[in-house]
């Protein structure tokens, strides 16, 4: 592996790790000219190549790091970590992939992703699906805040959506 400071390829690994359920290997390395350290992942390059079918009917190849970064925006100022956003995209990903075929409806992307977000966070599960549904009335956005009132378990460590006061 080559030094991304030097640019000598001599270096030694200094540990290993598996990281995203056990499909990448994280390796910290030195490098022998200039001692400094860098980290490399190895994955499997993946045969299959799966497209997203978009509403539009436009396709994209599947993007793990979209379904974080609509999680992440969601759970802005929401007591989620990092981890937690990175175990559902995992938990979603492992889902599509089991999907038969190549191609994935974006539909569904965003249903398994509501589906475990609305057990992770409420607000941040009504914040998503105001987005994903865009609700264009303000009594669409409320319908759904009933629903998951009503229909969702408490969440440990978590004050109620709306005060029933």
């Amino acid at each position: 592996m080559r030094c991304p400071y030097c640019k000598e390829d001599k270096d030694k690994v200094i540990d290993s790790r598996s990281s995203e359920s056990g499909r990448v290997v994280r390796r910290r390395r030195q490098c022998l000219l200039c001692r400094r350290r860098f980290t490399t992942y190895e994955r499997i390059e993946e045969l299959v190549r799966l497209t997203v079918v978009k509403k539009d009917g436009s396709r994209v190849p599947y993007n793990r790091d979209k379904i974080i970064a609509g999680v992440q925006k969601a759970c802005y100022k929401r007591p989620v970590s990092m981890s937690e956003i990175t175990v559902l995209a995992e938990e979603v990903e492992e889902e599509v992939l089991r999907q038969p075929g190549q191609e994935v409806l974006s539909q569904l992307i965003g249903q398994l992703t509501m589906i475990r977000l609305k057990k992770l966070d409420k607000v941040a599960y009504i914040r998503f699906a105001s987005v994903y549904h865009a609700f264009e009335q303000v009594d669409q956005f409320i319908e759904e805040a009933h629903e998951v009132m009503l229909r969702s378990e408490d969440i440990p460590g978590q004050k109620n959506l709306f005060d029933s006061k």
